[in-house]
Parts: C-alpha cells; sequence; structure tokens
C-alpha cells in the first residue's frame, strides 16, 4: 500500500537542503578583512594559477559544501577512491572530483612547519588564506587514472593543470579576503548558490531544473528545456524554472569561449526560443575535467547546492572523444546511469532527455524518430563549428538567427586574427 503522496504545491525548490544541511560561505566579512589581510602578509605564501583561483571561487561561494578548503588527505582519498565524503553525522555527501592544491619542492621548503599559508593570485594579489593545513605526496598517475579512467596523452585538463602541477598537495580551512571577481563585463552572471537560491524564492519557483552547459544553445537544447518545463507542470509543478546554466572555468581550447557562448545565450532569450520569464542564465565557476561520468556527478552535486531539484542529462554529459583513438572515451549512456544510482544524489530528481535531432522534413529540430531515422539529420558540435567558420548556414530551424550571426562573427574574427599571423609570419 502506498503512504501519502506530498503535493507539489508544497515544495520550496531553493529549500532542498544543501549537502551538509547549509551552504558554506568563506568570504571574510568586510569588518574583518583588514585585519586578517595584515595577518596573512605575514605568512609563507602559495602562488596560484588561474585555474587554482577558479577553484578558491567554487569553494568558497558553497559550490563544494560542506568542503570548506583544498582537500587535506583523508578528504582526497575518499573523493579518489569512494567519489564520496563521509560527514560529522556519519551520512554520505557525493564529492567525484578531487578539489585539490598542488605546490612544488620549493614552495614546500619555503612554508616549513607553518601551519598556516596566503595564497596569491597569478597578478600578485593576496586572495585567501589556508589555515591549518596538510602537506601530503600527489601521485598524479593515480589521480589521473582513477577520475578520467586513462593516462592516454592529450587530456585538456591534465596537459593544461596537473602535468606541470608539483608533486605536493596542500590542504586547508579557506578564508577568502574578499569576493572574487573576474572584472571582464560578466560578473553580473556569476550568482552564488545563495544568490540563485533567493532568487528561486524571489520568482516563488516551486521546482528548479537546471542545464549544465559548455557549448552554444541550439533549437534542439531549447526542445529539451521546453519539453521538460512542460513535463514538470504535467507533474503537478505550477511555476518551474530553469536554471541555465553554462560553465565558466577553464575549457579546451577548442570549446567557444565564455564571453561569446553568454552573448549567443542572451540572443536565444531576446529572441523568445527560452521564456526570459521563467529562465536564469547564470555561470557555473568551475573548471572542466571532460572527466565523464565522473565528472557529470560533479555537475549535479553543485545545482544541489544551489537550489535546484531536477537536473537534466543527455548524452555522453562531460564527455570528450578519446585523445589518441577513433571513439568517445565514455560510452555515451553512462553518464545518465551514473547519477541515478550515485551515492549522495538521492534527492535530485534526475531527468534523462531524448535524443533531439534535425528533422529534415518538418524543417526543425525534433525528437529523433527510430521509425522514419533517414529524415533526421545529426549536427555534431564539430560540424556547428565546421558550419560557422565556413561561413555555410546550417539548415533551417537549427538555431535563432541571432545566436548563430554571434556564432559567425566570432569565427571570422578568429580567421582574420589568424590571417595576420600569418603576414606577419611572412613579412618577418
Amino acid at each position: 500500500m502506498q503512504g501519502p503522496v506530498r503535493s507539489p504545491s508544497v515544495i520550496k525548490s531553493s529549500l532542498i537542503e544543501p549537502d551538509g544541511g547549509v551552504v558554506v560561505d568563506l568570504v571574510v566579512p568586510e569588518s574583518e578583512r583588514g585585519a586578517k589581510t595584515v595577518e596573512a602578509e605575514s605568512m609563507p605564501k602559495v602562488r596560484l594559477t588561474k585555474i587554482d583561483v577558479e577553484w578558491v571561487h567554487v569553494i568558497c561561494e558553497g559550490w563544494a559544501s560542506p568542503l570548506k578548503g583544498f582537500m587535506r588527505e583523508d578528504e582526497y582519498l575518499q573523493s579518489l577512491h569512494f567519489n564520496s565524503l563521509r560527514t560529522k553525522d556519519g551520512s554520505f555527501v557525493n564529492m567525484s572530483l578531487p578539489i585539490v592544491l598542488a605546490i612544488d619542492d620549493a614552495t614546500k621548503e619555503s612554508i616549513g612547519s607553518s601551519s598556516n599559508v596566503g595564497l596569491v593570485g597569478p597578478d600578485g594579489d593576496l586572495i585567501a588564506v589556508l589555515r591549518s593545513i596538510e602537506i601530503y605526496k600527489h601521485n598524479k598517475e593515480e589521480r589521473i587514472a582513477r577520475t578520467w579512467g586513462t593516462t592516454a596523452p592529450g587530456l585538456p585538463y591534465v596537459e593544461e593543470v596537473i602535468a606541470s602541477a608539483g608533486n605536493w598537495l596542500i590542504g586547508g580551512d579557506l578564508e577568502v579576503l574578499k569576493p572574487i571577481k573576474y572584472n571582464d563585463g560578466l560578473d553580473h552572471y556569476r550568482l552564488s548558490p545563495k544568490q540563485l537560491r533567493k532568487e528561486f524564492d524571489r520568482r516563488k519557483a516551486d521546482a528548479v531544473f537546471a542545464f549544465q552547459l559548455r557549448n552554444p544553445v541550439h533549437n534542439g537544447h531549447a526542445l529539451l528545456m521546453n519539453d521538460t518545463r512542460r513535463r514538470l507542470l504535467e507533474m503537478g509543478f505550477k511555476n518551474p524554472i530553469l536554471l541555465l546554466h553554462p560553465l565558466g572555468g577553464f575549457t579546451k581550447a577548442d570549446d567557444v569561449p565564455l564571453d561569446v557562448r553568454m552573448e549567443q545565450h542572451s540572443k536565444v532569450l531576446e529572441d523568445g526560443v527560452l521564456d526570459p520569464e521563467t529562465t536564469i542564465v547564470s555561470i557555473f565557476p568551475s573548471p572542466m575535467h571532460y572527466a565523464g561520468p565522473t565528472e557529470v556527478q560533479w555537475h549535479a552535486k553543485a545545482r544541489i547546492n544551489a537550489g535546484a531539484n531536477f537536473y537534466i542529462v543527455g548524452r555522453d554529459p562531460a564527455g570528450m572523444g578519446h585523445p589518441t583513438e577513433k571513439r568517445d572515451l565514455y560510452d555515451p549512456d553512462h553518464g545518465k546511469k551514473v547519477l541515478s544510482m550515485a551515492p549522495g544524489l538521492e534527492k535530485l530528481n534526475i531527468l534523462p532527455f531524448r535524443v533531439a535531432a534535425y528533422d529534415t522534413v518538418a524543417k526543425k529540430m525534433a525528437f529523433f524518430d527510430p521509425s522514419r531515422a533517414k529524415d533526421f539529420l545529426f549536427i555534431s558540435g564539430t560540424k556547428m563549428r565546421t558550419y560557422a567558420r565556413t561561413g555555410e548556414n546550417p539548415p533551417d530551424g537549427f538555431m535563432c538567427p541571432g545566436g548563430w550571426n554571434v556564432l559567425v562573427k566570432y569565427y571570422e574574427s578568429l580567421q582574420a586574427e589568424e590571417a595576420t599571423k600569418q603576414a606577419a609570419a611572412v613579412s618577418s
């Protein structure tokens, strides 16, 4: 016999409990900044890379709650081997990616027996303090093998971050001296989990469905998002809100840059492909690993902390082509299967979406119908980039014209830049 069914109308999206019960906030209150900064000046220093700063941003705003700093060894081992962390009350939260800070031998030497260090950004600004530190060995090969399931050369995050990183990891409790800003004209899109929860309340959302992306939005994506809203309304929700949440940290060289993507996303809303009244566009500050089913758990977990109670997952989430062989690195169906079983994600509703493709008969993006497979055209990200680069238009109905023009302009500027470089090389 079934128990009573809870009415969807009483579910408040922003009250989905964050991992650990509270959204971590590690930014020092303004009244304490002066004293903390003076104290930090006298500490040994650790110099951060641009991507380290992205992780400081992620940790300090609570995306990784209940984590309160870069991982110490016991947290690192739990994350690496179990994809989860045990909390003080004995329960588990998902934590599929190690969030760690690497240092080299010289930095380790300079820290000596100090228990606290100051963290200095790439431009020399003191941005944070790490307290009660622990330094332990950085076994890169094990970290890479367990995170990506391969040690093949050519993994973007490995080449950018891990290969050149130091042989030690330093963990501790983080205190950030002032909010992280990028001053790139996009900071107003960078809403923290606390700010997002407040906005969901303000809009009186009774469901929030998150869509993670690192590519421009085409009409197939829009079809999936609009269809998800329709499904939620049919389930009895009154005001489902879409969190369109592009990843804003490190991405590989051939991905479309964040500023271009954000301009493209705003055109999609302007052109009415998505409804601005029921959509919040915000930037997720995390760097991208391209670690498939391992990474997609991190993407889902972070959205719990932001207040989303539904998560849309598609084909091959967080995946990429194998770096040395002509095949996908991960099974394209494993991401959604893993999410539905992952420890610590039980409270999140996973919404696997149907495959969308270009219907050559209806001349629009539609859900794939296997009974007339020959009528459908699959336009991959690579194919889309080729269209834009060569100035060839995609089929009508693939993407809104305003959004497509943003991409064409971007690729034209790349080609002009390339031509200038070649001309300079010839003349020299």
